[in-house]
C-alpha cells in the first residue's frame, strides 16, 4: 500500500530484486503504473481506497494468498487546531487507524505461514509539534494498534515501522529552505543525519524476516525522538 510514493517505490524495488511478485496498491492507478514500469519481476496493479471498506474487500478477494503486506499510506492533516476541518482529520485516520485495522480484517486469512503486516507510524507520536496535533494521534493510535493486531491475530506478525526525518520527497514544498531544515536536523540529531527511503527499507526487510518480532514499533529517526 503507498506504492505510488518515494518510500513505497523504493520498497517495491527491494522486494521485486528480491525475487518477490509485487502486488502495488493505492488509490491512484496512475502511480502504480509508474512504480510499476520501474520493477523487473512479476508485478500486479490493484486500486485500493482505504477510506472504502468495499474497496478494501474486493481487493482482498482480487490477491488471493500472500506472504507480506506493507503499508507506508499517510493523508496528514497538518495545522493549527482552529482551521482543522472534519473531513480532513477522517481522512488522516482512514490512512493510519481505520485503513489498517481494514486491512487486517479482510485480509488476515489470507497470510501465509510466517506471513506478516508492517504499517508505517511516524516520530511525530514520540515528539508532538504545534499544528501537528492529528499527525501525532493517529501515529501514536497505530503504534497501539499494531500491539493489539498481534495479538489477535497470532501466528501472524503485525509490526510498525517509525521513520524520523527523511529526505523521501516530502519535504520538497520547502523549496529554497529544504537544505537547511535537513542540515538543522542533522545536527540535532544523534545519528548527526537526516533518512533515507533505503533506511526504511531495512527496517521493513527486518520487520518481514525476523520470525521473532511482532507487536513491535521500529524506530528508523536517527535518535530524532530524543533530541
Amino acid at each position: 500500500m503507498g506504492a505510488g510514493s518515494r518510500t513505497g517505490r523504493a520498497l517495491a524495488g527491494a522486494a521485486s530484486a528480491a525475487g518477490a511478485a509485487v502486488v502495488l496498491a493505492g488509490p491512484d492507478p496512475r502511480k502504480l503504473e509508474w512504480t510499476a514500469g520501474e520493477l523487473s519481476g512479476p508485478t500486479e496493479v490493484i486500486a485500493l481506497d482505504l477510506a472504502d471498506e468495499r474497496s478494501i474487500a474486493e481487493s482482498a478477494g482480487l490477491v488471493g494468498r500472500f506472504d507480506h503486506l506493507v503499508s507506508t499510506a499517510a493523508m496528514p492533516a497538518n495545522g493549527p487546531l482552529k482551521d482543522l476541518e472534519p473531513a480532513d482529520i477522517q481522512r488522516a485516520f482512514s490512512a493510519k487507524v481505520i485503513g489498517p485495522l481494514l486491512l487486517a480484517k479482510h485480509l488476515a486469512g489470507q497470510v501465509s505461514e510466517g506471513g506478516s503486516f508492517t504499517f508505517f507510524s511516524g516520530v511525530a507520536a514520540w515528539r508532538p509539534a504545534p499544528a501537528r496535533t492529528v499527525m501525532a494521534a493517529t501515529n501514536g493510535a497505530l503504534a497501539f494498534l499494531v500491539q493489539a493486531l498481534a495479538v489477535e491475530l497470532a501466528p501472524v506478525r503485525v509490526n510498525a515501522v517509525s521513520p524520523g526525518i527523511v529526505d523521501s520527497g516530502s519535504w520538497d514544498g520547502l523549496g529554497a529552505d529544504k537544505e537547511a531544515f535537513l542540515r538543522e536536523v542533522a545536527e540535532r540529531n544523534p545519528a548527526r543525519r537526516v533518512g533515507s527511503p533505503e533506511d526504511l527499507v531495512k527496517a521493513v526487510f527486518y520487520a518481514v524476516d525476523n520470525p521473532y518480532v511482532t507487536g513491535t514499533v521500529l524506530h528508523v529517526d536517527g535518535g530524532g525522538r530524543f533530541a
